[in-house]
């Protein structure tokens, strides 16, 4: 027993011994937490780099958009076919994709050398031979006579422009085929192709070119939606991952997400990694096929690390720390060690007899030390090759959570190669390494079950099945795309629709009402005095105090209040409503302390109405929402003095009655006296200009101007537009207060915007290409979609994750490519309302030069509106549209910052000069 316990107490101590000289004559190769950490900061600055569109060319890591931009969703179908070329073997697929109810995938696959006179030889000569490896495949399978797409996977750095180009960079591994390098690899293989397809029939269309890496992506992302790395640690080695499209410059656009192939293999190639290179290393590049390439998959991947133990084994030879320094011509011999080797050394129980056995095959005599040395010399070479793996990975995790602006990151890890397969402890270093190196990063790491080949299956299952949803979503988002043809035939039946509202004879049944405001002038700088202000026409019902100063120092100062009209006074009685305003008049004047004043009051009112004068105002139809009863018809100036004698506190003087459209152009007009037309965009929508007076048949006197209250949201309530309008347009019509009225307004305005969208995004749910198919409950809600939403998700400074979150608010819980898919929607609605306006603005424009018999036309468009102002790209959009339309007009816009309810101010002010101008 004493004996055992001695005999186990020496081999201990053996061990012991031998590890510790094993550890002090490689301890270069050993690397601490904390240069594993600044490795880490290396590479995350190297893919920085290469993402870059000035610092790529100069890249060691060349961060490839590899032009996949989306992973399985789990509804690809289809019958594919794949090719993988890479390795010492070729490789042909047949994937079937089935989506009956639950995900389901068939492979049938069959392996083929590439003999070494082919991986040597010409470009034509490899080509045709996998064309003629495919053909005996699809031959043996009855596939001939089928017209198939095919995924095209090729392990090669390539720079690609689209997913089915790629023109390859360099060969690695133990390639070296002539006349490739520089030329599209799909194009040389769809040649190789054409020469079969007449006479025997083959008809296979090639859409993708995916690395190894990025199919290993692809295919475990069908097992697992968050796998969004790919990782390859076999022959050679490298990563991707998916990347925010707004960070890859190499790439036009910045919505969604591209998966970016590293080619991490190459890092260190400019000499960042010097300090970690070893003498072994260098030694070791030297006698490779491509010297001073590739460094870091030189101290990685399974190709090299054979040959690295050898070059180690052979110096600690030489210098007397193994085999009594005796070496053999075998343990010369380059390439004698293989990787197969490593990893049987390396076993756990079997390791030392593998060890044994292994060297004696070298023709040495091996100790027992001897072998325990070398079985260390595996662990340490092997333990290097997954930490440096872990450093570089965890860079992209870190990467993935900042991009994603979370606390942690949860995700996936699709892994192949041999190496991490097949070496007995491999995989579990580089997780507990990986786990090290970014505690906040949740990973889970999944073997590629069937290789990368079947991911590129995927990668054209994923694009036929984005180039389908592409065509549908065209389909659906057409008719928003109007034409310059179109735009000019809109802005011809508004020019039409403007001069019949002018017309006596035509005014009644004119959809322009053309609606006579009676101002007739422009502030001209003498205006003075307080006035008091009322603003009624959203939601919200401001009142306000005016006090405007004349002379050198002119100037306008307000004071007001906001009150709410809850939505029973917006559709109960007229005179609930008109009571409801006096008592906000009321608390206004109480709070400003000037109750027992008589003040001058302007009524912004923006809603159509008849004028005879300027204080009378008969209300035609509400819109917005309002539906008071009772109003019709009715002189809403008389029903607000009506109220004011009902309540009995105060009195004013009503001057002025006044569309919140004058009332923006009347306040820009206090500023740029070429202010002569005001345009609302928010809401809804509305245009106002002044007029020459020997145009406006329905008011008597042929000189000076007058404003007219065009009221064009009702253009088209005649059906002169239906061409344009679509079947949304149709059923938010349908669903509103006022079905067949303001259908102009209801394409152009933001009361309706949001609405259009939600029926869009309803029908692209339910034809399968959002959220998965599925309707939420929140999405049924008339009116959920706010136009403010489609302002926040349009901004150009806003991520898709943040997009995703608004969409999650509103209960649509989506992917980045629904939210995509849904910034596109948004975008076209949005994009057709400015434009719409901007042909009709461009109508007028055109009217008002002709009128003037001018050839340049220089006039100042006053706008308010919360769709002109908040929307990122309304106004520019508005703005480049009728540059288009109206070519001869020189316009500049003019904001108006104070409202409408300093307008009308405005023009009581001039309402009043005017007055008593005229009673002197």
């Amino acid at each position: 027993m004493f004996a055992v316990h001695l005999l186990a107490f020496y081999f201990t101590k053996l061990k012991e011994d031998q590890i510790k000289k094993v550890d002090r004559y490689l301890y270069q190769l050993r690397l601490s937490d904390d240069a594993l950490l600044d490795i880490m900061a290396r590479f995350q600055a190297e893919m920085a780099k290469g993402l870059g569109r000035d610092t790529n060319p100069t890249a060691a890591v060349k961060m490839l958009p590899s032009f996949v931009r989306s992973l399985p969703d789990g509804s690809e179908k289809g019958d594919f076919l794949a090719v993988d070329l890479g390795g010492s073997q070729f490789r042909a697929l047949r994937v079937k994709v089935s989506q009956d109810g639950k995900q389901s995938c068939q492979l049938e696959s069959q392996y083929y050398p590439t003999p070494p006179e082919v991986l040597q030889g010409s470009g034509a000569e490899l080509f045709d031979y996998v064309a003629g490896c495919l053909l005996d495949f699809m031959e043996s399978r009855n596939l001939t006579h089928k017209k198939l797409p095919l995924g095209f996977t090729f392990s090669f750095p390539c720079r690609q422009t689209k997913l089915e180009e790629g023109v390859l960079l360099s060969w690695t591994k133990h390639f070296k085929v002539r006349g490739v390098q520089d030329t599209d690899v799909v194009s040389a293989l769809r040649k190789a192709l054409e020469k079969h397809k007449a006479s025997l029939g083959i008809d296979v269309d090639v859409l993708a070119l995916v690395n190894d890496t990025v199919g290993t992506m692809m295919t475990c992302g069908y097992e697992d939606p968050r796998c969004e790395v790919g990782l390859i640690i076999g022959t050679g080695t490298n990563a991707c991952y998916m990347e925010e499209l707004r960070h890859i410059e190499l790439v036009e656009g910045d919505e969604g997400r591209m998966c970016v192939n590293t080619e991490w293999g190459a890092f260190g190639d400019d000499g960042a990694l010097e300090d970690v290179r070893t003498e072994f290393d260098r030694e070791l590049d030297q006698g490779s096929l491509n010297p001073g390439k590739q460094l870091f998959e030189k101290m990685i991947s399974s190709l090299h690390l054979g040959e690295l133990v050898r070059l180690i084994l052979v110096k600690m030879t030489k210098e007397g720390l193994l085999f009594n320094g005796k070496v053999s011509t075998a343990l010369c011999t380059k390439g004698k060690i293989e990787m197969k080797h490593v990893a049987a050394m390396e076993k756990y129980k079997e390791g030392l007899s593998n060890t044994k056995e292994i060297l004696t095959e070298l023709n040495l005599f091996p100790s027992e030390e001897d072998c325990l040395a070398v079985q260390h010399v595996c662990t340490i070479v092997s333990f290097r090759s997954a930490n440096l793996c872990a450093a570089a990975l965890a860079a992209i995790l870190t990467r993935l959570r900042d991009n994603k602006k979370a606390l942690r990151l949860r995700t996936t890890v699709g892994i192949d190669g041999t190496l991490y397969k097949a070496h007995p402890q491999y995989a579990k270093r580089l997780h507990k390494v990986v786990r090290r190196l970014v505690p906040t990063c949740d990973v889970r790491f999944l073997l590629s079950t069937s290789g990368s080949t079947r991911g590129a299956a995927m990668v054209t299952a994923v694009a036929r099945r984005l180039a389908e949803r592409r065509r549908r979503l065209d389909a659906v988002l057409a008719p928003f795309r109007l034409s310059p043809h179109a735009l000019q035939q809109v802005k011809g039946k508004m020019r039409r629709e403007l001069e019949r509202g002018l017309r006596r004879d035509m005014q009644g049944t004119a959809t322009v009402k053309m609606l006579p405001t009676y101002v007739c002038g422009t502030p001209d700088g003498t205006e003075r005095g307080k006035f008091l202000a009322l603003d009624l026409g959203g939601t919200n019902f401001r009142v306000l105090l005016v006090k405007i100063r004349s002379g050198r120092r002119k100037s306008v100062r307000m004071y007001n209040k906001i009150f709410a009209i809850p939505l029973e006074i917006m559709q109960g009685t007229g005179e609930e409503l008109f009571d409801h305003i006096v008592q906000c008049i009321a608390e206004f004047l109480e709070y400003m302390g000037i109750k027992g004043a008589r003040l001058p009051l302007g009524f912004t009112f923006s809603f159509p109405c008849r004028q005879a004068s300027i204080d009378k105002g008969t209300l035609v139809g509400w819109t917005k929402g309002f539906k008071a009863t009772d109003c019709e018809g009715e002189d809403v100036v008389d029903m607000l003095r009506e109220a004011i004698k009902r309540r009995n506190e105060f009195d004013l003087d009503i001057v002025a009655v006044v569309n919140d459209t004058v009332g923006t152009m009347m306040t820009c007009g206090y500023e740029d006296p070429k202010c002569e037309i005001g345009l609302i965009a928010g809401t809804g929508s509305n245009v106002c200009y002044m007029e020459d007076m020997k145009n406006i048949e329905v008011v008597e006197g042929n000189e000076g101007k007058m404003c007219i209250n065009t009221e064009w949201g009702g253009f088209g309530d005649n059906g002169c537009i239906d061409d344009i309008r679509t079947e949304y347009d149709k059923e938010v019509d349908e669903g509103s207060l006022n079905p067949g009225k303001q259908r102009y307004e209801k394409m152009t305005s933001g009361m309706y915007l949001g609405e259009i969208v939600r029926q869009i995004v309803i029908d692209l749910t339910t034809q399968g290409l959002l959220f998965r198919g599925q309707i939420s409950e929140s999405l049924r809600k008339r009116g959920i979609f706010e136009t403010k939403f489609l302002s926040q998700i349009e901004s150009d400074r806003l991520a898709l994750l943040q997009v995703r979150r608004i969409l999650q608010q509103l209960g649509l819980d989506g992917t980045c490519e629904d939210s995509i898919v849904v910034k596109e929607v948004c975008g076209a609605v949005s994009a057709r309302a400015a434009r719409l306006c901007g042909a009709g603005l461009a109508a007028l424009l055109d009217k008002r030069r002709e009128d003037q018999g001018v050839q340049r036309l220089e006039v100042t468009v006053g706008v308010d509106g919360t769709l002109y102002k908040l929307h990122p790209h309304f106004s520019r959009v508005l703005r480049e549209t009728v540059q288009e339309l109206a070519p001869q007009c020189d316009v500049t816009f003019m904001l108006s910052e104070d409202g409408s309810g300093k307008g009308a101010a405005l023009i009581t002010a001039v309402a009043k000069r005017l007055r008593q101008a005229g009673e002197n």
